[in-house]
């Protein structure tokens, strides 16, 4: 990292989430003037130096005005998930992003890089080996693809010479600390609500947490090179190895002696009981989100792994942490955590 950085401000939206969170500690390495930007401080980060405003992307001028004296925005925070009514979506991920973008073109923010998401160019088959000239989504049944594209689509939209812009879509980050996709992964299974859906042979990408935050970085580094090709463009990130969906998942539940997923449903099946799960969540008062969902379905069921030759090549990305390295110290971070709890919930048969 150029030596010019290590003093320049940055803004990091969601910087107590898993990726944010992860990113603002590497930065803090890097010796880094930090702003988060975030519902609610972390008293550590406070007392390594990071200043806090506590907000959340859906006050636009507090948004605004958290841009100023920054350099650079990472852009990590969303409003993410598989259910719920689009104009919350729409008001954080769309409304939020475009106060972010008033904030850095009104300051004199120079670069801005967007956490977006491989699902913004869902189509409701198979993506296999899938590069970044697929046209964004406009048609998706779950609103935060719709919404994370238009998002997208704005960002990409507001490259300049003055303010230039990048787009980073990690697909499924995963690793020790994940506080959302293991973990509702193991409720799941261990509720005996998981079920293989289609033929079980299905291919997806992940995207270890530390390579989340390396193409996060060199982004940066890259909008910097007068010749660079990566302002005003998208990059799929991940690990570079597809695994094969049900057998990464059965794998990880028999490392923490948890019974496999053998109870399969075809994926029509899947997702006529995904529609009558919408309506009735529609109708009805009823809380959380439904067991199914159908763009869960086919998520569950396609293949769903992406072409990086560009991170690659633009970027100079490359996986540094690869699957079995990532799996066994997501494990042992798993069975500490367990260890540390009353009920240790997975190690009860």
């Amino acid at each position: 990292m150029p030596s010019i950085f290590k003093r320049s401000p940055v803004l990091v939206t969601g910087g107590t989430g898993f990726l944010g969170r992860r990113l603002v500690e590497r930065l803090l390495g890097q010796s880094r003037n930090i702003i988060v930007l975030a519902r609610q401080p972390a008293e550590d980060l406070v007392r390594h130096g990071v200043r806090f405003i506590c907000t959340d992307l859906a006050d636009a001028d507090a948004v605004r005005a958290a841009c100023a004296g920054v350099e650079t925005v990472f852009h990590t925070a969303a409003k993410v998930g598989v259910w719920g009514r689009y104009k919350d979506y729409f008001q954080v991920n769309v409304l939020g992003t475009r106060a972010l973008l008033e904030g850095c073109r009104e300051h004199g923010v120079k670069n801005f890089i967007h956490t977006s998401t491989p699902s913004v160019v869902y189509t409701g088959g198979d993506l296999a080996g899938a590069d970044e000239s697929l046209p964004l989504t406009t048609d998706c049944p779950a609103a935060y693809p719709l919404t994370k594209a238009i998002a997208e689509r704005e960002v990409l939209a507001a490259n300049s010479p003055a303010l230039r812009t990048i787009v980073l879509r990690p697909h499924l980050i995963w690793g020790a600390g994940d506080p959302h996709l293991v973990p509702r992964l193991l409720a799941s299974a261990r509720a005996g609500r998981l079920r293989i859906v289609g033929s079980g042979k299905n291919h997806v990408d992940m995207t270890h947490i530390q390579n989340a935050v390396d193409a996060h970085l060199l982004a940066e580094s890259t909008l910097t090179w007068s010749d660079s090709r990566a302002p005003g463009r998208a990059y799929f990130i991940t690990d570079g190895a597809p695994v094969v969906l049900w057998d990464w998942i059965n794998g990880l539940l028999h490392a923490l002696n948890e019974p496999p997923i053998t109870n399969e449903m075809s994926l029509r099946s899947a997702q006529v009981l995904g529609a009558a799960c919408e309506l009735a969540w529609r109708m009805l008062p009823l809380s959380g989100e439904p067991p199914m969902t159908r763009f869960v379905a086919n998520e569950l069921a396609k293949d769903h792994w992406f072409d990086i030759t560009a991170a690659r090549h633009d970027l100079g990305y490359e996986p540094r942490v690869f699957m079995a390295e990532g799996m066994a110290e997501l494990v042992r971070w798993l069975k500490r955590k367990a260890e540390s709890e009353s009920t240790a919930p997975f190690l009860t048969q």
